[in-house]
């Protein structure tokens, strides 16, 4: 979102209609701009445009909507789409069918949160109403733009207050041929369990379990829970809570380090039954933290069939860094090996922190 993509779209606005000030956008777009973040960049390219396009904002959304096919990034299109965002509000109607065709160029999942939060129930049913397009891009956008924990995204009053407030438009897509729109689906459902864990769980049951798409919906919109060991979300995948296994050699590798270096953890499972089990094998990390206290997170491990009397032997790497949203802290860190829900081994390390 730099020069290059400044001149994209001012190139793109020229193309689309000679009303487009190439000049007047340069000079808003490029003020102020090294400093910005990247969604900051979105907005304030959202307010160049406006002394850039048509006062009039019927004759700009024409124009933005020729402009969009001709960009060269996603990321320019949705600054493009949240100028509807910013200056649309006035006029509801006619700016959600524009950020109905704009999505197909770049996400308007962003765009559509100010009239969400400006009029849920408005909103809401003419997203539902974007279920049954032919375009992938617009169904998924009544899915992605409804989350109630979208990233990067405003929190908007009525899906913080009711989680499911977008649940006709999930059930009409939870069959959705698309695996594009399927994992908005998988995400949307997921964002809710982590606020209404029974009413996910309730509604999930009540999914047919023959349809393949539905069946992989189901499967990632319960990973938190999974992760969690919840047994109504492990049974919902056809896994019960916990399992006939004994796990053996379970090691964490090695037992000093230092950030920037890796961990090896590895563990053998042994089933005790003579019949087929299938297993969720996660592991939970729990950081070290400030005050001697600790924080947990579960990570993804395997997912298989463990034949009856079978052994098998798993190992995973992980890079021990920061991240912006990890901060590590010297200490003890503790891991879990998690099967099927239950806690069967635990292991550690220490990390030292210059």
């Amino acid at each position: 979102m730099g020069p290059q993509a400044l001149a994209a779209i001012a190139d793109a606005g020229a193309a689309a209609s000679p009303r487009f000030d190439r000049k007047a956008f340069l000079a808003a777009a490029t003020d102020g701009l090294d400093a910005l973040s990247i969604m900051e960049r979105v907005r304030h390219i959202a307010d160049a445009l406006r002394p850039a396009l048509p006062a009039d904002y019927g004759a700009a959304l024409d124009v933005i909507q020729v402009m969009a096919p001709q960009l060269t990034h996603s990321f320019q299109a949705i600054a493009v789409t949240e100028y509807v965002a910013r200056f649309g509000l006035d006029d509801f109607d006619r700016s959600m069918d524009a950020l109905a065709v704009l999505t197909r160029f770049g996400t308007a999942e962003f765009a559509i949160r100010p009239f969400l939060a400006h009029d849920a129930d408005h909103a809401l049913a003419t997203m539902e109403g974007w279920t049954a397009s032919d375009d992938e891009h617009v169904r998924r956008l009544a899915s992605e733009g409804g989350r109630p924990r979208l990233p990067w995204a405003a929190r908007v009053p009525a899906l913080k207050a009711d989680p499911t407030r977008a649940a006709p438009i999930l059930e009409a897509l939870k069959a959705d041929p698309a695996l594009y729109v399927r994992k908005s689906v998988a995400n949307h459902l997921n964002d809710i369990a982590k606020d209404r864990p029974d009413w996910l769980l309730d509604r999930l049951a009540g999914w047919p379990q023959h349809d393949p798409y539905t069946v992989w919906i189901i499967r990632h919109a319960l990973r938190t829970l999974i992760k969690q060991g919840e047994p109504r979300a492990l049974a919902l995948i056809g896994v019960g809570h916990g399992a006939a296994v004994t796990v053996r050699n379970f090691t964490v590798e090695p037992a000093v380090v230092r950030l920037g270096e890796r961990i090896a953890i590895s563990a053998a499972i042994v089933s005790d039954s003579s019949e087929n089990q299938p297993l969720v094998v996660d592991y939970r990390v729990h950081y070290a933290r400030a005050g001697g206290k600790t924080a947990a997170k579960v990570f993804k491990w395997k997912s298989f069939d463990l034949a009856g009397g079978e052994t098998v032997a798993l190992r995973i790497n992980q890079v021990i860094r920061d991240f912006s949203t990890r901060r590590h802290h010297p200490g003890q860190h503790t891991i879990e090996l998690i099967v099927n829900g239950q806690t069967m081994a635990t292991g550690g390390f220490e990390l030292l922190v210059d």
